[in-house]
Order: C-alpha cells, then sequence, then structure tokens
C-alpha cells in the first residue's frame, strides 16, 4: 500500500490528491489482495508507459484492465491475440469505397485510450510488432499515412509464461516498450475468500463509476513531470546501469531509454506517495519490475527477476 506517512505534494492541488487516493482505493476494492501491484499499475499509467502482466491464467490480469479503465473512465478495448491474428486485426484497414471512389480508413481496436493485450504471446511476432509503433510514437501508419491515437494512451499486455504451448516470447525490442512488468500471483487466503463468497468480479465492474477523467489523467502526467530528481538520485541510477552494463552473468546490459524509464517510474511513485521529489527507495521499489524484462542474461536458465535483484542488492546508495 502507498505510504501513510511522507511529505504531501506541492505538484498535486488538494481536489487532485483526494481524487487519486479515492481512484485506487476503488481499483483495491475490485482487484482483491494486490495493493503493490496496484500501486505499479498507476504509476506506470502515470509515468506514460506501458504495463506488461506476465502470470498464469486466471490470476486477474483482465479484471485490473478492466478496474483501470472503469476507474479512470477511459476508453476501453480488449483483444483476444491468437495465433491466426493479423496485424490489420489490430490496426485497421483501408477499404476502397465504390461510391466515393477513394480509400476510407477504418480504425482497429488500438484506436482507444485503454487496450487490453490478452495473452499478447499467443500471437506470432509479426502480429505482435505491429503494436511497436503505436505504443512508442502513439501513432499507427497505414498505406503511408501517420493515425494519431487516442490521448492517453496505454497499454496493458498480459502473457503466459513462455513454458506454456503454442506461445511466441516477445523479442526484446518488444520488451522494452513496457515501462513495467509485474505478476500477480496468486491472493492471500482472505482474498480469495472474498472473491468466492462475495460478488462476481466482472458485476462490480459494470456498476463501477468513474471518479477521475481523461483531464485528470493528463494533468497527473503532467505533474509526474514537475517531480524532482535530485543529482545524487541521478548518480544512483547511472550506477546501476554502469552495473548491469558489466555485471558477470549479462550479457546484454540497460541502455539508456531504460534509465529514463527507471526514472519516471520512481517519478510516479514518488508522487503517488505524497511527494513532489523522488528517493532513492522510489528506485529500488520500481527497479525490478523496470529492469528485469529489460536485462538479457549470459544463459537462457538464468532468473531474470533474481538478477536484477542481485544488481541492485550489490550498488550502494550514496
Amino acid at each position: 500500500m502507498l505510504a501513510a506517512g511522507g511529505a504531501r505534494s506541492a505538484v498535486l492541488s488538494d481536489s487532485s490528491r483526494t481524487a487519486l487516493a479515492h481512484a485506487m482505493a476503488q481499483v483495491n476494492t475490485l482487484v482483491l489482495g494486490k495493493p503493490r501491484e496496484v500501486d505499479l499499475a498507476f504509476a506506470c499509467l502515470l509515468a506514460g508507459g506501458h504495463l506488461l502482466i506476465e502470470d498464469l491464467p486466471g490470476l486477474g490480469k483482465t479484471t485490473l484492465a478492466r478496474a483501470l479503465a472503469a476507474t479512470l473512465g477511459l476508453s476501453f478495448a480488449r483483444m483476444q491475440f491468437t495465433a491466426d491474428l493479423l496485424p490489420s486485426d489490430i490496426l485497421g484497414v483501408s477499404i476502397y469505397e465504390q461510391d466515393q471512389r477513394n480509400f476510407r480508413f477504418h480504425p482497429g481496436p488500438v484506436f482507444t485510450q485503454l487496450l487490453l493485450a490478452d495473452e499478447i504471446n499467443r500471437a506470432p511476432p509479426r502480429t505482435q510488432s505491429a503494436l511497436l509503433e503505436a505504443m512508442a510514437e502513439h501513432q499507427v501508419t497505414i498505406d503511408g499515412v501517420c493515425h494519431a491515437l487516442p490521448n492517453p494512451f496505454f497499454v496493458i499486455a498480459t502473457q503466459n509464461p513462455v513454458d506454456l504451448a503454442g506461445t511466441f516470447p516477445l523479442p526484446d525490442s518488444q520488451l522494452d516498450r513496457f515501462l513495467l512488468r509485474i505478476a500477480l500471483g496468486y491472493p492471500d487466503a482472505a482474498a480469495e475468500r472474498e472473491m468466492l463468497v462475495g460478488a462476481d468480479r466482472r458485476d462490480l465492474i459494470a456498476g463501477t463509476l468513474p471518479l477521475i477523467g481523461t483531464e485528470d489523467v493528463l494533468a497527473l502526467r503532467h505533474a509526474v513531470t514537475q517531480v524532482h530528481a535530485s543529482d545524487a538520485l541521478v548518480n544512483y541510477v547511472q550506477a546501476l546501469l554502469t552495473e548491469t552494463r558489466r555485471h558477470p552473468q549479462v550479457q546484454v546490459g540497460l541502455s539508456p531509454r531504460a534509465g529514463l524509464a527507471l526514472l519516471r517510474a520512481a517519478r510516479a511513485l514518488a508522487l503517488l506517495r505524497g511527494r513532489d521529489y523522488a528517493l532513492p527507495e522510489d528506485i529500488q521499489a520500481v527497479f525490478e519490475e523496470v529492469a528485469a524484462h529489460r536485462l538479457v542474461p549470459q544463459g537462457d536458465t538464468t532468473d531474470r527477476v533474481a538478477l536484477a535483484r542481485s544488481i541492485l542488492k550489490s550498488v550502494a546508495v550514496e
């Protein structure tokens, strides 16, 4: 959960701070027993990134995406990725209209504010790559024409572990487009019992009213950019980046873009914790989720998460 104490943020008004707190509380009532993961999802959204949720089926990945869309009042679309899905099924297609004697572009599901790319690693690489431009540039190019996506544009992709049959591992270039990668895991006993005896999550989400809207989300994203990162904090980030590049178990370390992602995520988390400045604790809180999926280990058997944790422990805060 968010820390109760700490300095209050000067970059948010009291009303914005209260609305954000209520929105997070509402999502936590819909996604039971996962306060840290909800915090990270909000941090990812406010940092302007995209979220990858990697876990087994049935653990609440879709519920989290729908709960966020309903609470934030964002337009929502869900795409089920399958082996026969084509890029045009996601992006849209230009169709010739005989009466007009020209081509008309018909937008695909990607033209929404929150896109749930469900089981993204069940689609072949060609289809996965259709999202690259959309995620990086917030636009798609069809027949040489660029089409802007809505603002904000936020992708939540889910994937099953790659050892399950019928999956295609995401390439490193695709993984790098995700600001954070998280796993939900099994709920604790109390949360699971509440799910078993309580109302259906889908019914609860269907009856959920938005607590903040598009303009609020954009304002919060702007507030994240105002969160201060000291020179000492940037030095700490650089030390972490350097360690990933010289670590004996790492083949490819973190890029400067990964360093920017780390700072953005830490700033967003600091804002959620009620501060207008980021601390090393914020970097440490998001490092694993920012770094693990971007690291390329020396051997295929090396655990990326364990590798990220060991790197974090090896770099001291000065």
